[in-house]
């Protein structure tokens, strides 16, 4: 009541200054009356309260602590004025100003209101058509105090992200005077955007605390970018620490003040990631960022509209991680080859394991550094993990290639040197053919998540194991050829020198084959005991020598019994071609039968079991048994002719003399 006759009171001494009738302002002022006891019934004094920070230091603490229930319950009545505290005479726009400036909001905004409740009076009391200058001045003035305290509860609420005990108080003006401002949304001159500067100004604060988190210069500190996102991890769970237990109790429950600081660090670390990603060239740096984005930034933290940053910008990230892991792989690779070098340098001789088998450890470093990549990434994306280990298996196809060059340059000239060098030249074939062969079997973990480059390294490595052990058969070839070419002539008969030789060769080949891996074993073995067998048998299509009687026997006999040597060695080594096996004897036979005629009888199992000879062949064959014609050895060739047309064109499952020139 006493309110009421003290605005009368003030109204009726305006109406005296201006000439209007007391009934005219009363008419006129009952509803703003009416509001301003709306207003005032709304607001109280302000309480203080106390927070306490728990300190955590580690940044997956804060799910626990979030789920923790510490809000303090908010009375409705702490945000309300008593009506008496609005002055009836608003003070000065210097002292008002005077009161923004020094943080004395409440004094500023009780007499904000008194002015604007003098204006609209004022504004009222003017007839139709009238107008004052004074008035207009006094608005524009109103505005600007307007501005001025809201620009200055900004600052308040920026600068409590960092010292919130401090500003608790002015807070809760500050929320005061925002839901105020809002009842009044709608009314002429009312200021807009209260909730929504409060907001910004939230983002400003959170930006500035985020700022102060240490981050030193990559020449500074190797490790500059992890260090700085622990810190900023740790920077973000205290802010919210303190925003939980001691901004809460500033703000009414609608203005979701955690959820807003919530929102505003989730936007502003992407930024600040985002800031941080242009800095970032190296793979441990990458990782450090997908790391925390990823994983250790909290997931309480993330939006549920968006993620911490971008997709696109993620997508980035994730391809530059890719990309500088490929490089890094690559040059990794480089190293290897360059240890190896070193080793083919210095003329080391290759490990070999317990069960026997020549080795190095190239295979193994390969797999442990692929393993080790996808292992560091398990825990953040295993999408990401599959597409590192993509790039790995892509990045080995051309490394098998500078491989096999560099080691063929680095060896060769082992090749020129003495007897012991040439055979630590073999030894360092077959010692990566099994390494390779290791890895192209370790690799098969990695089929089911890239089976496409898994299929084009097994035919890489498979190429590459078939050209070393090519390498092989072609240095035995060289070696041997010399001794072959001695079989099947006179001195052939006399001596079993040049077969001893051969003999050598095979036998140390079988003892070096004995350190070579399956499957790459069992392949040369076949492939010497072919070649051997062949080259044997080709020196009696070459017409070098006839032996006529009864040479002829001496020759048969000679060829059984090395054959049988040949055939008791590669039987020892472990062939497979046991088709071969009685090739010698049918051939044998042939050249030692004391009646021409009888050959006939001994021509179909050859026939049947290598149907590949030709006519030219067995000729070349009967002519070292006896190189004078003769018409028993023409019915031979005729009997030959009809059987190869009984057999017909068919398919048969080895060929052996279609190889022979």
């Amino acid at each position: 009541m006493k309110v009421k006759v003290m605005l009368l009171a003030y109204i009726y001494s305006c109406s005296e200054k201006t000439g209007h009738s007391l009934k005219r302002f009363q008419n006129r002022s009952v509803a703003v009356w009416i509001r301003v006891k709306s207003i005032f019934r709304r607001f109280s004094l302000f309480r203080k309260s106390d927070g306490h920070i728990k300190k955590n230091q580690s940044i997956r603490s804060l799910k626990a602590f979030i789920s923790e229930d510490k809000d303090e319950k908010v009375t409705p009545e702490k945000f309300e004025f008593k009506a008496t505290e609005i002055p009836l005479k608003p003070c000065s726009v210097l002292q008002i100003k005077d009161y923004i400036q020094t943080d004395m909001l409440k004094e500023a905004y009780l007499n904000l209101l008194s002015l604007h409740l003098e204006l609209k009076l004022e504004q009222s009391a003017l007839g139709e058509g009238e107008s004052h200058s004074n008035l207009v001045n006094k608005e524009k003035d109103l505005n600007l105090l307007y501005d001025a305290l809201r620009d200055k509860m900004s600052v308040i609420v920026c600068n409590s992200s960092a010292l919130p005990s401090c500003n608790k108080e002015l807070l809760v003006y500050v929320a005061t005077i925002i839901l105020e401002e809002e009842k009044r949304r709608g009314e002429p001159g009312a200021m807009q955007g209260w909730r929504e500067a409060w907001k910004d100004a939230v983002l400003y604060g959170v930006r500035d605390s985020l700022k102060k988190v240490p981050l030193d210069s990559r020449e500074k500190n190797a490790s500059w970018l992890a260090v700085h996102l622990e810190h900023l991890g740790k920077a973000v769970v205290e802010d919210l620490q303190r925003v939980k237990t001691e901004l809460l109790s500033s703000y009414p429950a609608d203005f979701n003040v955690f959820e807003t600081y919530v929102s505003c660090h989730h936007e502003a670390v992407g930024e600040h990631l985002k800031r941080l990603l242009e800095k970032v060239t190296e793979l441990k740096d990458y990782y450090a960022l997908l790391d925390f984005i990823i994983h250790s930034y909290p997931s309480d933290l993330q939006d549920h509209q968006r993620a911490l940053i971008m997709e696109e910008d993620l997508n980035k990230i994730q391809t530059s991680y890719c990309h500088c892991q490929k490089e890094d792989f690559k040059l990794e690779l480089e190293n290897f080859i360059i240890l190896e070098t070193e080793a083919w340098k210095k003329k080391k001789s290759p490990e070999i394991t317990e069960d026997g088998f020549l080795t190095s450890k190239i295979h193994m470093d390969i797999c442990q550094l692929i393993v080790s990549y996808a292992g560091n990434l398990e825990k953040i994306d295993e999408n990401l993990g599959k597409s590192v280990v993509s790039s790995c298996l892509e990045e080995l196809n051309p490394f098998y290639t500078r491989f096999e060059k560099e080691f063929s340059q680095h060896t060769v000239s082992l090749l020129t040197s003495d007897l012991l060098d040439c055979c630590l030249w073999v030894e360092y074939h077959i010692t990566y053919i099994n390494s390779f062969s290791s890895l192209k079997e370790n690799l098969q973990c990695h089929k089911e998540s890239c089976s496409a480059q898994v299929e084009k390294l097994e035919k890489e490595v498979d190429g590459l194991t078939q050209r070393l052990r090519q390498t092989l058969m072609d240095h035995f070839k060289s070696e041997l050829k010399p001794y072959m070419d001695g079989m099947m002539t006179k001195k052939w008969l006399k001596t079993d020198e040049d077969f001893k030789e051969v003999i050598s060769r095979v036998e140390n080949y079988s003892g070096l084959c004995k350190s070579m891996r399956a499957p790459s074993a069992q392949i040369f073995v076949n492939d010497v005991h072919y070649y051997v067998a062949k080259e044997y048998v080709s020196q009696l299509m070459k017409k070098k020598y006839s032996c006529k009687k009864p040479k002829n026997e001496d020759a048969a006999i000679k060829l059984k019994e090395q054959w049988n040597e040949l055939r008791k060695l590669f039987v020892q080594m472990g062939s497979s071609l046991k088709w071969l096996y009685p090739l010698g004897n049918y051939l044998s036979d042939i050249i030692g039968t004391e009646i021409e005629k009888n050959i006939k009888d001994l021509l179909h199992p050859l026939v049947s079991n290598y149907p590949d000879i030709s006519k030219k062949q067995l000729s070349a064959v009967l002519s070292f048994r006896d190189n004078g014609f003769s018409l028993e050895k023409h019915n031979v060739i005729n009997h030959f002719t009809v059987l190869k047309r009984d057999a017909g064109n068919t398919n048969h499952e080895h060929s052996f003399f279609t190889d022979i020139e």
